[in-house]
């Protein structure tokens, strides 16, 4: 592992010499359902790069991703751990990072590995523990911000004065775009499958919830919206609703989808997006360039932080020890949780 060098001009720091070289984590065994999930009393430490952090782990959210990884198998992605967000301390710097940050208290967006006892992360992308937040709380929100401000500012470019509308505004993403945006003065619109879901949505902030599946659904959010229609839709059915999309989108809407569906076309009538100057994109935030994901996270220290625990608090519906992952996960599964679910991993 790497430390600071006195010629950098910066205290020397090594990783602590009483620190184990391999550590308890999650590993996907196999291609399948959660009981792939193996826990390893044996597995390697990460390796720091120069400008990395190691994150002595606290709490781990648990996420959507973290499923389809597991389903995909050990070799869909190059850490066979998953997890892509966590709180806890940093206990070793890599050679281009001041060693004063070792003891920081960090929430991070990381590529993997969060279902362990320590984890890596570029250094950029470990922000400040708000005082007012719990380490569960704070493990529970680096992947929904940054998935929502890559795409509502980053993607769909959303603009002061216009409206949005998210489709499962009370999965994890959802519930924490909702309350973002609304802190920040948009207007937002939600769907979701169930009346107590939609009361939900409402709770986080969406001025009006609807009925995914309502055959209605487009001109009832027209109405709503009084008339002219969506500025931004955030997507996470894999195309499912791209022909309500399209009838409640306005002039020079954007939609941006979070989900592929494992590699779905997306028919779409090229008439209709043409005449209303419609953009489609998304992205997979986790594939996007460090550089990227770095510009993201200094604009939402300066613009949400602030925010966090007061304006934005994630909803934790349930929480689940390391050793239970696979649990974790089957409730994910069931599709009936509100808000977001983690795991606690030490104190």
């Amino acid at each position: 592992m790497v430390g600071l060098h006195a010629e950098d001009g910066l205290t020397p720091v090594a990783s602590p010499p009483v620190m184990s070289q391999v550590q308890q984590a999650i590993v996907i065994s196999a291609p399948g359902g959660p009981e792939v999930l193996v826990k390893k009393d044996d597995w390697p430490l990460p390796v720091l790069d120069d400008n990395d952090v190691l994150i002595e782990v606290i709490a781990a959210g648990v996420n959507r991703h973290d499923c389809n990884q597991r389903k995909a198998g050990p070799a869909h992605e190059p850490n066979p751990v998953p997890g892509l967000e966590a709180a806890g301390r940093i206990v070793a710097c890599g050679r281009n990072v001041s060693g004063t940050r070792i003891g920081e208290m960090v929430m991070a967006l990381t590529d993997g590995g969060s279902y362990a006892q320590y984890v890596a992360t570029r250094s950029e992308l470990a922000l400040p523990i708000p005082e007012n937040l719990d380490w569960i709380s704070a493990a529970t929100l680096p992947e929904a911000l940054f998935t929502t401000w890559f795409n509502f500012f980053g993607l769909m470019q959303l603009k002061p004065g216009e409206c949005a509308l998210i489709h499962g505004a009370t999965s994890g993403v959802g519930s924490i775009a909702t309350q973002l945006l609304t802190a920040l003065g948009y207007k937002v619109y939600g769907t979701a499958g169930t009346a107590e879901k939609r009361n939900a949505a409402l709770g986080f902030g969406c001025v009006a919830a609807f009925d995914y599946n309502d055959p209605d659904l487009p001109s009832r959010v027209r109405r709503a919206a009084g008339g002219r229609g969506i500025d931004a839709i955030l997507d996470m059915s894999a195309g499912a609703h791209i022909d309500s999309d399209l009838a409640m989108i306005a002039q020079d809407g954007r939609i941006a989808h979070l989900s592929a569906g494992g590699g779905k076309t997306l028919q779409v009538p090229l008439r209709q997006l043409m005449a209303q100057r419609v953009r489609i994109t998304g992205g997979f935030l986790r594939a996007t360039p460090v550089a990227m994901k770095i510009d993201v996270a200094r604009q939402l220290e300066k613009s949400v932080w602030p925010l966090l625990g007061t304006s934005i608090k994630p909803h934790v519906e349930a929480t689940y020890p390391l050793d239970n992952a696979a649990a974790a996960h089957r409730h994910i599964e069931t599709n009936s949780h509100i808000g977001k679910i983690a795991l606690t991993v030490s104190k």
